[in-house]
């Protein structure tokens, strides 16, 4: 890392360096899926507008998942940037900065001046006393909930698993400097309590426990452990993290730990420090944002991974938005030809020289209300860690590059009607075959005399091993003001596998329910069902979710 410090303060020092305000994670759930949209509900909107990315919380990691493309003030309709089908109830998070709370500075009239008497304030000693300045006010969000998830069958046992989650997030608490957040979960089934008792975190998984102390408006520290927004490809930071900014710069330094690989708990022997420098260009239709980041991972003081990570974002250009991330790795280590007549141990040799081994490219565009294009391109490579991995290293390395991209197209011919084509590929040197997928999908959002949404699609699959359809049908409606809303679904799925068996189709069926009893109080209830000559399978899924 060394060799790469005299070039890291060289960058640093073209800029001017500064913080940034309180971030926040703001979660919220899916609550319906459509073949082009997913809705997401949150406790509020008001620091989301249309544009934005929502990110998916992986290992640690924030993975963009969808852009808004619409919103209420609950709930956002978004489009997916994830080759995978999200299902109802899946986390969305979005990282946008919690508003910050004014302060009041009152006029001043100089001791002894009347209001309008023509003749010049007398002063006074008093008036030369500092303004009084208004307490910052705490604010406060977050939310509890209880789900569970019941699967069973016609021949296999029972499984029922419970999910706890709590989230909070608390800004200048009562008044002060302070501020703090968390995200826990809590999740247990019927047959594993003795993995529980034997370690907790089989369990309890920590995502967020962090406290932030704003020394001026220029410098935060935060303690604890915090996924950071703009180097959220290094997952979760358990330590120190600092921020000075002045202007549209910011710089970061970064010292910890990160979570243990095997359960998510803290582990003091995988230390980690880097830095970061970021710039931030706010216009009328979004912002520009850059950051550039250099990190060292160790594992019991010997360096595990050295990377870059480059991310940026931009929505400056109306209807246009785009995002970019990349991974630059640093360290590449490899073992020397052993010669046993001369030695028998084992050397190796290190490569600093920079090499990419991740990126992930978004683009959307919407010349038209009536019409958006959307592409992603990813290339992914095994990341890896060589004292974490070091006795499967060689099987990783030999791991080729994954590729894909995905397409989007949506048109809006007529009022209420709307038409889209997907398409995605990925390609693994590993597999026979790229794997190919198309959706096509026509939506009409409310049918006459029934006022329901309605969507027809079909899906092709063509991968490595097998080939496959499935054609779907649903329709959605909000009742109550949207206090109530319902789905109903049906797919018809068949496979083909390349060896010549072709599988018997199958028949899914869902149901979805969502009950906002009270402001901040909601109820949600779904359902799946698969069908076919053999098994019959369900899926019951049930969520409580208690905001404040």
């Amino acid at each position: 890392m060394k060799n790469y410090l005299p070039f890291f303060l060289l960058v640093l020092s073209a800029f001017s360096l500064s913080g940034q305000d309180l971030s926040q994670l703001t979660e919220g759930k899916i609550s319906y899926v459509t073949a082009q949209n997913i809705y997401v509900k949150f406790s509020s909107t008001a620091t989301i507008t249309a544009g934005d990315t929502l990110y998916l919380t992986r290992d640690g990691h924030l993975v963009p998942g969808a852009i808004v493309k619409d919103l209420s003030s609950i709930s956002c309709v978004c489009v997916s940037l994830v080759a995978e089908k999200f299902t109802v109830g899946t986390t969305l998070v979005s990282t946008k900065r919690m508003p910050v709370a004014a302060t009041a500075t009152p006029a001043v009239i100089p001791a002894g001046g009347s209001g309008n008497t023509g003749l010049p304030a007398r002063q006074d000693s008093s008036a030369k006393s500092k303004t009084p300045t208004k307490k910052p006010k705490q604010l406060l969000s977050g939310y509890l909930s209880v789900v569970s998830y019941l699967n069973f069958s016609n021949n296999s046992a029972n499984n029922q698993q419970m999910r706890y989650n709590f989230s909070m997030a608390i800004q200048n608490i009562g008044g002060s400097k302070f501020s703090a957040e968390t995200y826990l979960c809590f999740a247990h089934s019927l047959n594993n309590g003795s993995d529980i008792k034997s370690d907790i975190f089989n369990g309890l998984k920590i995502y967020s426990l962090a406290v932030n102390y704003e020394i001026n408006r220029h410098n935060n520290l935060w303690l604890g452990r915090k996924i950071n927004p703009r180097i959220s490809n290094v997952g979760a930071i358990d330590g120190l993290q600092y921020e000075l900014k002045t202007g549209a710069m910011t710089f970061g330094a970064i010292a910890g730990t990160r979570p243990d690989y095997r359960n998510y708990s803290f582990n003091a022997s995988l230390l980690q420090y880097g830095g970061y420098v970021s710039h931030d260009l706010p216009g009328k239709n979004g912002t520009m944002q850059t950051t550039l980041a250099f990190v060292e991972q160790t594992n019991n003081g010997v360096t595990d991974r050295r990377f870059a990570y480059v991310q940026y974002s931009n929505a400056l250009v109306r209807n246009l938005y785009f995002f970019g991330s990349a991974d630059f790795d640093f360290y590449k280590k490899t073992m020397n030809p052993v010669d046993t007549t001369v030695r028998k141990d084992t050397t190796y040799k290190i490569n600093n020289s920079p090499s990419l081994s991740n990126v992930f490219v978004s683009l959307r565009y919407r010349p038209l209300k009536q019409l958006s294009f959307s592409v992603t391109y990813s290339s992914r490579q095994n990341v890896i860690y060589y004292e974490t991995y070091k006795t499967i290293v060689d099987k990783l390395l030999e791991a080729a590059t994954v590729q894909g991209f995905t397409v989007q197209v949506t048109v809006q011919p007529v009022k209420l009607l709307s038409i889209g084509i997907n398409a995605g590929y990925r390609d693994s040197k590993k597999d026979p075959r790229p794997t190919k997928n198309y959706y096509g999908y026509l939506t009409y959002s409310r049918l006459p005399g029934l006022n329901v949404s309605a969507t027809v699609s079909v899906t092709v699959l063509e991968t490595g091993y097998m080939s496959g359809k499935i054609y779907s049908g649903g329709l959605s409606r909000d009742f109550a003001a949207g206090k109530l809303s319902a789905g109903l679904d049906y797919r018809y799925v068949i496979y083909k596998f390349y060896d010549g068996e072709t599988m018997p189709g199958q028949h899914m069926g869902e149901i979805n329910f969502t009950w906002r009893i009270i402001k901040k109080l909601s109820f949600g209830l779904y359902y799946e069902g698969t069908f076919d000559k053999q098994t019959t399978f369900n899926r019951i899924y049930v969520n409580i979710t208690q905001r404040f």
